[in-house]
């Protein structure tokens, strides 16, 4: 299996956003990609989406930009907008692990996967099984999305903390939204997460909305095809 892992230091602080786009460049350039994000939760709430201009929710964003079925992408999905192994929970039910890994590794072949995490690394997926876990698994290189604001460098340097205690490649950490004129603290967090977390930190700019041209654009700026090795 050939890919990226895109985890994050928190919900919300945007996965799908970075996700999307490297989905969107890599599929614009010819080369063949899936996008997977093993459980959805919190689809009776109103989806957040891409910039203001796109409410549509997570699987949705990434199955137009690789061309696959929402249920392909998300093959896992609850109401609630809570940790997934409560969100199985309460309907009753509760995911195997072996049938996460099945499900992220099926249909892979040759294509490259871009898998997406849910919230954080240590975010349980069943009630003895976390993103970490998976991520270690598929044995994919990451990148952590982050925000650029206060509190980030804590938060980043505790997530590669984690990742390396299990053995995970962190290939960057992705600074976003990046704004356009950044402010000195912003420019200072980059610099302390690069130089503490011995780590490459790229950035990826704010995307108005989940179209594909909008995503493409976005995307082709991050140097994934450095990623991928």
């Amino acid at each position: 299996m050939r890919g990226l892992f895109v985890t994050a230091t928190d919900t919300n602080v945007g996965k799908t956003v970075l996700s999307a786009s490297l989905v969107a460049a890599i599929a614009a350039h010819g080369r063949g990609v899936r996008a997977f994000k093993p459980m959805l939760t919190g689809l009776e709430e109103p989806p957040a989406g891409v910039g203001q201009e796109d409410s549509r929710p997570d699987h949705e964003i990434l199955a137009a930009a690789a061309g696959m079925s929402p249920e392909e992408v998300a093959p896992f999905r609850f109401a609630a907008a809570v940790s997934p192994h409560l969100a199985a929970a309460l309907e009753g039910t509760s995911i195997d692990p072996s049938r996460l890994l099945a499900a992220a590794r099926a249909g892979g072949g040759q294509q490259i996967s871009i898998v997406e995490g849910v919230g954080g690394l240590l975010v349980p997926l069943s009630e003895d099984y976390t993103v970490r876990d998976l991520a270690a698994d598929l044995g994919l290189p990451l990148l952590i999305a982050s925000r650029p604001g206060l509190g980030t460098i804590n938060h980043t340097l505790l997530t590669i903390a984690a990742a390396r205690e299990r053995g995970l490649e962190v290939t960057a950490v992705v600074l976003t939204p990046w704004p356009s004129q950044p402010t000195p603290m912003e420019r200072s967090n980059r610099e302390t997460i690069a130089r503490l977390g011995e780590v490459e930190v790229a950035t990826l700019e704010e995307v108005s909305s989940g179209e594909p041209s909008e995503l493409v654009r976005a995307g082709d700026r991050l140097p994934w095809r450095r990623w991928l090795g």
